[in-house]
This record gives C-alpha cells, structure tokens and sequence, in this order.
C-alpha cells in the first residue's frame, strides 16, 4: 500500500456536501476546523492487496460470529457490562435466527503484509456515506477508469431486497431511527446522515421508509406495542443506537420483559450487542489462539503483555483508551466510559505514511466483504480528529454494471450465531 499526494477537486467540500457528507470538515475546540475528508491524498493498493484483505475480513466475520453464539452461552451480563436480562433477550435473538445487515472491522495492515483485526463495531457502525458515495464519486471524477476496493452501495441495496422478498419480516414498512444525542451532545449529523443513506438503499430495493428520532417512539400499553410519531405500529426497525445503551432505558426494558403482542424485527438484531462490545477480542483470542489476524487479548488486566492497549468494552471514538509501551510511555485519552470494565490487548504498531497513523475500515455486508475505507490519524489512537482519505486499485480496471451483478449472484451463504448444543 502506497499514500500520494493528491490535488484536491476545485469546491470539493461543496461537492462532497452535495454529496451527502454534511460534515467534510471538524471543528477543533480552539475553533478552527479541519478537514474530515480529505482528498490532499489517496491511497494506492493492489489486486493482491485487496484478496488478501477481502479473505480476511471475511475469515474474522466467520470467527466472530462463533463467537457471538460462545458469549451467549457462558457470559454473563455482569461480565459484559449489561443490564440484567440482556443475554436473555440476545438468546432469543440467536434461537429466532434473526438476519443482520452490516459491520464494520477496523484493520492494520503491516508493511510486511500483515493484518491485524483491531476490533469490530457490528452494532452502529458509521462511515458509510464516506465509503459508499464519497470516494466512490470521487474516483469516478479523478481516476475514471481504475477500480476502489468498494460494493458497499450495491450490496447494502441487495441485502435490503433480499430482507424484503425472503418472507421473514411482517409486511414492507421499514422504520429508521436514530440517536440525536442527550443535552450537550452532538454528533455533527453522523448519525442522521448514516441513517438516510441506509433509507435511500432501502428504498431502491422496494421498502416503504420513514425516519424519525429514536426518542420520539411512542409505547401503546393498550396495544402494546411501539409506535412512531403518527402512531403506527412499528414492525421492522433499523436503529442506529447502540444496543447497551437502549436496553438501560425504559424502552429497553419493556424488550427485555417481553412486553411486546408482536416483537419489533430490529437491524442491527439484539445479538448483535457482542459484535459491539470489546469483550469480544479475548474471547475471540480464547477460542483462536496465535491466530495470525488476532492480537493477544484479556479481560481486567494485561496479563504478560509488555506493551498493551486498555480498551473501555463500550468505548467509542478512542475515548477513555490507554496505551502503555514498554518504556513506561502511557497515553490516555478521556471520556465517559469505563465504569463497565475494561480490556486489553497486545498493542500493534499502525503503519505511519507520512506521519499519519492508519487504520483500515473494511466493511461487511450480509456477511461478505465489501471494500475499505482509509482512516487517517495524527497519533496512536483513532479519535474523533480522524481523517478519511480516499483509495484505488493500481491494476483493477473499474467493474462495468455485469460484474457487479456477477459478484452479488455469487454470495456465499451465512448464517447467523448459534448456541452450542445443551
């Protein structure tokens, strides 16, 4: 993998806006902003590159999954930092079969070839504007004729149509919803932008959509069942709120007590919660030892790693993580979480190019890779302050509309977690 310079596109923060990226720079708290994307630069890789990637995104996809069945089984929710009940309601979820959607690993990938899962967010993960618009619109401006390691659009359009046509969801309304944040909090639009994107997938694969935020559902208890802003009943459910926060709320609960004549079918499912929470990398060290895409991992403490990284098992956007080298140096970064315990795990260098720490973003769609997104960072850990820089295939010519349609015919099948036998 290379990184060039590049000269960014005459208005490219209107094109990118226009786009649907509302937010293509970030403020800093001295006031100023800094790019968010940025297209000064883009990232070569090549065909090789890109199936060695793909083959193991989709190795740690079949991995994590066995995991999720495993901590279903033998966790407990204290362990994981849940509310009481909240395995139950995940067990449900697992012995129902329920269909997932998407995630998101986040990948270092070595000078010397070598990749190394960081951790996945399979719950609410974002950055899919970026991946699937974004940078591909601005390879079609700026480099016609090269391929970018990215089906993200047209598999998320396909996983939609399939999820309409399969018969295992109640009717064709599709309900979105998403967090505004708590006083205080804002996201800059992440969270409402991400959501519109997958209503617009939605929408060209057939659903009938709407969008609202996830605080204006309504309880009927006469009914009871859930209810969006015109009192509807809500069947089938996309929310883009995290698990772990929604089942320590009142509504949670009301899930958790079964509460429901006719349960919401929810995207991203209720087991989905192990494939957010960092709990899953030593579990996934416990069952794969000295896999060569994992790191070493544990709960509670380091154990014999001389150089490690603390992870909150809820964290997000780098917050309240340390990283602790072998000469005493330890870096940490601030925020709200930690109170519901930690993790460690053996710290890996990220590749530098040119001073910019790098992380891999590579996506999963119904269970199959479905490209990248490059994160840029100024230091060890990916934070809020993160960049987005675009990439392309040096020798992979751009798919005509036929190979596109040859890739999504030949999926493989996947299959949701399962509990272990007894």
């Amino acid at each position: 993998m290379w990184r060039h310079a590049s000269r960014p596109r005459p208005e490219w923060e209107r094109i990118v806006t226009e786009q649907g990226l509302i937010f293509p720079v970030t403020p800093t708290p001295e006031g100023r902003t800094v790019p968010y994307w940025n297209e000064s630069a883009w990232y070569e890789v090549t065909l090789d590159e890109v199936e060695l990637l793909e083959a193991a995104t989709e190795e740690l996809w079949a991995m994590c999954v066995d995991a999720a069945g495993h901590m279903a089984a033998t966790m407990t929710d204290e362990r994981l930092g849940l509310p009481p009940g909240s395995l139950a309601l995940v067990r449900r979820s697992i012995e129902r079969g329920d269909p997932a959607v998407y995630a998101r690993f986040d990948l270092a990938y070595g000078a010397d070839g070598s990749v190394k899962m960081l951790e996945i967010n399979g719950d609410t993960p974002t950055g899919l504007v970026e991946t699937g618009v974004v940078q591909w619109r601005w390879i079609e401006d700026v480099m016609t004729d090269i391929d970018q390691w990215n089906s993200v659009h047209d598999r998320l359009v396909a996983r939609w149509r399939d999820l309409l046509v399969s018969g295992e969801l109640e009717g064709d309304h599709l309900h979105f919803l998403y967090d505004l944040g708590g006083e205080g909090e804002y996201d800059g639009g992440e969270m409402e932008m991400t959501v519109h994107y997958l209503m617009d997938c939605a929408v060209q694969a057939g659903w009938t959509v709407m969008a609202h935020p996830i605080g204006e559902v309504g309880w009927n208890p006469d009914t009871r069942d859930f209810r969006d802003v015109h009192d509807r009943p809500i069947r089938n459910a996309f929310k883009l709120y995290p698990w772990e926060d929604m089942l320590g709320e009142e509504f949670g609960r009301l899930l958790l007590d079964e509460a429901e004549t006719t349960p919401v079918r929810w995207f991203e499912p209720a087991w989905k919660v192990l494939l957010s929470t960092k709990a899953i990398l030593p579990v996934l060290w416990e069952r794969n030892p000295g896999h060569r895409l994992l790191l070493p991992a544990y709960f509670d403490e380091p154990r014999d790693l001389e150089e490690w990284v603390a992870k909150p098992l809820h964290g997000r956007e780098g917050d309240n993580v340390t990283v602790h080298l072998a000469d005493g140096h330890e870096q940490t970064k601030p925020g709200p979480y930690g109170a519901e315990g930690f993790v460690y795990q053996r710290y890996y260098p990220l590749p530098v190019y040119g001073g910019n720490y790098v992380v891999l973003g590579s996506w999963v769609v119904d269970g199959q890779a479905a490209g990248m997104i490059v994160r840029e960072s100024d230091g060890m850990v990916t934070d809020y302050f993160s960049r987005v820089v675009p990439h392309a295939i040096s020798d992979g010519l751009s798919p005509d509309d036929a190979t596109v349609r040859g890739w999504l015919a030949t999926r493989t099948p996947v299959t949701p977690p399962s509990l272990p036998p007894g």
